[in-house]
């Protein structure tokens, strides 16, 4: 059976993608149908060793880059597909120069079915500059731990999807030296979210 993404969900993303640009109005994440869970622990950040579909990646990697880290994953019903096409509206609206100063990180909190190579397809269709990361069930827990990300598997019982993972929902930014700035909520709007970056690449910029 193929893996590729069906193309009814590249037709859901558009869909979505116009209704967050002209219609979205963030709810309380209590009311969502997939509720995310909290912060496990403070976060104090730090470098970290995945894989992508081009090899390993450090977040060491990206110094001198504003770094925008995600954990989630591809089955996500709801949480994840928000959140991550709220970030590719926030890097549509940066500038040639700035998004190359830009990366985001998405992390693969179910080893078990999202492999680097899907991993790849999916987050292409939200945007080209977002980098899909899995590892080990070790390797995904250390590096969450780091930034207090929490998540669980959860029996689906019946359900064709077999299980899911419940999971933290937070946005966090790395500065250029790859030290832990800020923290952001489930849905920070995309214009929050380009200003913070364009703050921190200002201040690079006139440095």
């Amino acid at each position: 059976m193929s893996k590729s993404i069906p193309i009814i969900v590249i037709l859901l993303l558009g869909s979505l993608l116009l209704w967050l640009s002209f219609a979205w109005e963030p709810a309380p994440v209590g009311k969502m149908g997939h509720s995310p869970l909290e912060l496990e622990a403070r976060p104090v950040g730090g470098d970290f060793e995945l894989s992508s579909a081009e090899g390993p990646v450090k977040l060491s990697d990206f110094q001198g880059k504003v770094v925008l880290l995600y954990f989630g994953y591809t089955f996500c019903p709801d949480i994840c597909p928000t959140n991550l096409a709220i970030i590719a509206l926030a890097l549509r609206g940066l500038d040639a120069d700035a998004l190359d100063q830009v990366q985001v990180l998405f992390v693969s909190v179910d080893p078990e079915r999202d492999t680097p190579e899907r991993l790849a397809g999916y987050v292409q269709y939200f945007h080209p500059s977002i980098l899909g990361l899995t590892g080990s069930a070790q390797e995904l827990a250390a590096a969450a731990k780091q930034y207090g990300a929490a998540y669980q598997r959860n029996d689906a019982g019946s359900s064709a999807m077999g299980y899911t993972v419940d999971h933290s929902a937070y946005t966090y930014v790395i500065d250029q030296a790859g030290r832990l700035d800020e923290v952001l909520d489930h849905a920070t709007p995309a214009e929050e979210i380009g200003a913070i970056l364009r703050s921190h690449l200002g201040e690079t910029n006139q440095s």
